[in-house]
């Protein structure tokens, strides 16, 4: 048996675990990149398929929340709440896995950016009319002045 005293192993134990805890947190947090730091290395085409995805990730996390709210509410199973089927139930197996229709979303998007384009041309259409207009009467209250 040890000479040393009890308290004394258990003081080493914990030491030894904080030094190997707190190399742990130290190296996570020097090591480990940025979400920003992260997609600047990406390459652009993955890029611009991140920056493009990225509304439809949270959109489809939010339907995914509905579902978890739905399916907390219910008395049902799991897997048997909500519109996403189970692959392990015969007559869940065709049902659509997919929570967001990707297309649509899509499609709202393109009209949406559409929309704002021609809110756009119209609002500069409307600066150019208001400085013509307003060139014109400029001239008219300047005239004695030239």
């Amino acid at each position: 048996m040890s000479t040393k005293p009890l308290w004394y192993r258990w003081a080493r134990v914990y030491f030894a675990g904080g030094c190997i805890i707190g190399t742990g947190v130290l190296l996570y947090n020097t090591i480990r990149p940025s979400e920003e730091d992260l997609i600047a290395s990406f390459s652009p085409e993955v890029r611009r398929d991140y920056e493009r995805n990225k509304a439809l990730r949270e959109l489809e996390q939010q339907r995914l929340m509905e579902i978890v709210k739905q399916t907390a509410k219910s008395d049902e199973p799991i897997w048997k709440t909500g519109p996403i089927g189970s692959p392990f139930e015969k007559d869940q197996r065709n049902l659509g896995q997919q929570l967001v229709d990707y297309e649509g979303v899509r499609r709202d998007q393109a009209l949406d950016e559409s929309k704002e384009e021609v809110e756009r041309a119209k609002a500069e259409m409307r600066e150019a009319e208001a400085l013509i207009s307003g060139g014109e009467k400029k001239k008219w209250w300047w005239w004695w002045w030239k």
